[in-house]
């Protein structure tokens, strides 16, 4: 089965992440599936692409089951490598992205939803960048698309604070866009449709002109964060917080 599904109806490219009895957790397999997939919506015709989770997540971030794996270089440096391919494909799409949340977005999850240049949500949805809980920084370019929309001190407080915001709170600090009670793709699905009847050739031009001016910015970022992580993976903190998360209770760091 696939782990990322994707559909061309009405001008329209609905990528959905397909692990929903894990909450969309982002493995190897899934984040090369999703790569493949956007270098194939990259050269199709649609304008506007919707990215959305099945289930009740839009994705809970990367798979925890994954770092065992990551004592390998080669496998660490794979998924970090394929993790920027994403992010930067997303970001400079010559097409208008719409992210759909539900339920949660979460650590690299939310990375990916903010590549996006709408972001909506249900009222009930939870965003939280949460890496820090696990003694890591954010990946994913999640630095850079903080920083672009909560600006640096807010980003940087928002992820050192642990929280998961609601719906509302998220809409007010400028984490989400829109906010609906209505099924989330639906909504994303009506926004795309008005924007199809608008003149895009002109909205993408100035969608370009920012994005391209900020690739670099966004490249240098990536490069940070895999490094980042990469020494992160070896403190204590970092052990101390997948065990604690392995075993549900609460996590005792030392700043080490």
């Amino acid at each position: 089965m696939s782990t990322v599904i994707m559909e061309s109806q009405n001008n329209v490219s609905y990528i959905y992440l397909n692990r929903a009895e894990r909450y969309n957790a982002l493995n190897k397999e899934m984040l090369e599936e999703l790569l493949k997939v956007l270098e194939t919506v990259e050269k199709n015709d649609d304008k506007v692409v919707i990215l959305a989770g099945y289930g009740n997540a839009f994705s809970a971030g990367g798979d925890v089951g994954m770092m065992k794996d990551f004592a390998d270089k080669a496998f660490f440096d794979g998924v970090m490598k394929t993790i920027g391919k994403i992010v930067l494909k997303l970001y400079m799409l010559p097409k208008i992205v719409i992210s759909a949340v539900q339920g949660s977005a979460a650590g690299l999850g939310l990375s990916i939803a903010l590549t996006a240049d709408y972001v909506i949500a249900q009222n009930e949805s939870k965003l939280g960048m949460l890496f820090i809980g696990i003694g890591l920084a954010p990946d994913g370019g999640g630095h850079f698309l903080l920083k672009e929309r909560l600006g640096t001190n807010k980003a940087k407080q928002f992820t050192w604070g642990l929280k998961q915001v609601g719906g509302q709170q998220a809409k007010a600090m400028g984490l989400v866009d829109i906010l609906t009670d209505k099924q989330v793709v639906e909504e994303a699905t009506d926004m795309g449709q008005k924007l199809l009847t608008t003149p895009l050739t002109a909205i993408l031009k100035t969608k370009m002109m920012y994005h391209s001016k900020q690739k670099e910015t966004l490249e240098y970022y990536v490069e940070e964060e895999r490094k980042a992580q990469w020494e992160l993976r070896h403190t204590e903190d970092h052990q101390e917080g997948v065990q604690a998360f392995l075993e549900k209770r609460k996590p005792v760091f030392r700043g080490k």
